[in-house]
Order: C-alpha cells, then sequence, then structure tokens
C-alpha cells in the first residue's frame, strides 16, 4: 500500500477544503456533546459519506451531511449498547481485557460506517466485510492504517482546536484508504493472494 500517495492526499485535501471541514466537524462534535454521544454514530457515518463524496466528486462537505444517514440511527444505537456491554464485561473482570476488547473492535470495524452508508450494507453485513477488509491482504498495511487513523485522532483530542484539524485529515486518509480498497465500483478489491486461491 503507498502511504505516502493517501498521506498526501488527505493533507491536499485537508488545507484545500479546510473551511467546511472544520464546520462539519464541530458541527458533529457539538451535536455528539449535546445529545450526549447518543447521535454520534450516526453522524459520524454522514460525516464520513460526506468526506468520500469530496474525494470522489470534489464535493464541498455541508453540515447537514452529518444528519443524511438518520435511516441509520436504531442499528447503530444498538450496535453501540452492545459494544459497551461487552467492553464493561472486559474492563469488570481486568483493564487489560476491556482495553484489548475495545481495539478489537475498532479495528475489526474500521470501514464499518462507510460500507453502511456507501454500498448499503445492513449491519451484520458491513461488520462481516468490514472485517474481511481489515484481515485480508497484508496483515502489517492494515495495522498501519488502524495505527495512523487512531494515532492522528488521539494526537488531535488532546486540544479542542487540534480535533478541528486532526480529526476531518484521519478520516479523509481512512476513506481514500478505503475508495483504494473497494475501487470505483464499490466492490472490495481482491488481495493478490486472494485472487490466486
Amino acid at each position: 500500500m503507498d502511504f505516502k500517495t493517501h498521506l498526501e492526499k488527505a493533507w491536499r485535501l485537508t488545507l484545500k477544503y479546510i473551511a467546511p471541514l472544520i464546520i462539519l466537524t464541530l458541527a458533529m462534535i457539538a451535536v455528539s456533546f449535546f445529545t450526549l454521544g447518543i447521535l454520534a454514530p450516526v453522524t459520524m457515518a454522514g460525516y464520513m459519506q460526506s468526506i468520500l463524496l469530496m474525494i470522489r466528486d470534489g464535493r464541498e462537505p455541508k453540515v447537514q451531511d452529518i444528519f443524511s444517514h438518520m435511516r441509520l440511527f436504531f442499528p447503530l444505537l444498538a450496535f453501540g449498547i452492545l459494544v459497551l456491554l461487552v467492553v464493561l464485561t472486559g474492563f469488570s473482570l481486568l483493564v487489560i481485557p476491556g482495553i484489548a476488547v475495545v481495539l478489537a473492535v475498532a479495528y475489526c470495524c474500521l470501514y464499518m460506517l462507510p460500507l453502511m452508508t456507501d454500498k448499503e450494507l445492513g449491519l451484520v453485513d458491513a461488520v462481516k466485510e468490514s472485517f474481511s477488509m481489515t484481515t485480508s491482504g497484508s496483515w502489517t498495511d492494515n495495522l498501519a492504517v488502524f495505527i495512523i487513523f487512531i494515532g492522528v485522532i488521539s494526537l488531535g483530542s488532546t486540544t479542542f482546536i487540534g480535533s478541528l484539524f486532526t480529526q476531518p485529515f484521519a478520516v479523509i486518509f481512512l476513506m481514500s484508504v478505503y475508495e483504494a480498497r473497494t475501487g470505483e465500483g464499490g466492490e472490495v478489491v481482491e488481495s493478490e493472494g486472494e485472487a490466486a486461491e
């Protein structure tokens, strides 16, 4: 995987659309905060799809985009509650199992939201497809994508102002990788090893 190309693309597009991206990110954070996180997953789904359309079509992100996939509210809410219960169970046993569960879910569901918005997959199918994408091909590349994405977001989240810049950059990077992995037709591109089989 050409990480340099994806990172340069993320940097270039972040600078090009900096004003609408900051407004979009600010709106998403505000909605998530004032709804106590209840609307966070569904607004993140709209946020990712808005950025994906920006990458594909050069379409400028708009605030209303974060509300464009409200039909996913109940599936994502149910999924969030289920994950929360599993994580709390892990933390009740010991801290390390809880952290392991959080990282495993985050890694396996890395592409879940764009698959639900872009390919209109149901929750279960999106989780399965995301798991397939994060476990096929080069595991080092998949792990590196996850580390870069989480690392950039974590780095920026230390300050509110920082998150307004690092959040869009990280999502553009992830959506650029997603676009390369799925191809223009929206189907997941097979790795060389899978194609040989």
